[in-house]
């Protein structure tokens, strides 16, 4: 006699536990979406699950020469010369405008 769907769902989970799964959850934007995408396809991979569990195992069967692989970008923020005065010659404006809330140094 086949199981029912409830029968089925409590072996699953059942197995579920007995292995220590987890379910991790991830949102990205549409630039990550595609480079998973293209990933999979060069693969041949069909599972978004799959394909992230293979790209773990091998970075971490790399070892610690992985660790470059998995730098976030920097961004570095320079300000020009002309930037910063503009920003400073607003800002004592501002405190011309409205005195009170600048620190005054003693003598």
């Amino acid at each position: 006699m086949a199981k029912t769907g409830k029968e089925r769902s409590a072996k699953t989970a059942r197995k579920r536990v007995a292995n220590s799964e987890e379910e991790l959850r991830l949102r990205v934007r549409p630039g990550t979406r595609q480079a998973l995408a293209d990933l999979m396809e060069w693969s041949g991979i069909t599972e978004q699950g799959e394909a992230m569990t293979l790209m773990i195992h091998h970075l971490h069967a790399m070892g610690a020469k992985s660790e470059a692989l998995l730098d976030p970008p920097r961004h570095e923020i320079e300000i020009s010369q002309n930037a910063a005065q503009e920003f400073r010659n607003k800002s004592l404006l501002a405190i011309q405008k409205d005195p009170g809330d600048e620190i005054i140094e003693p003598d």
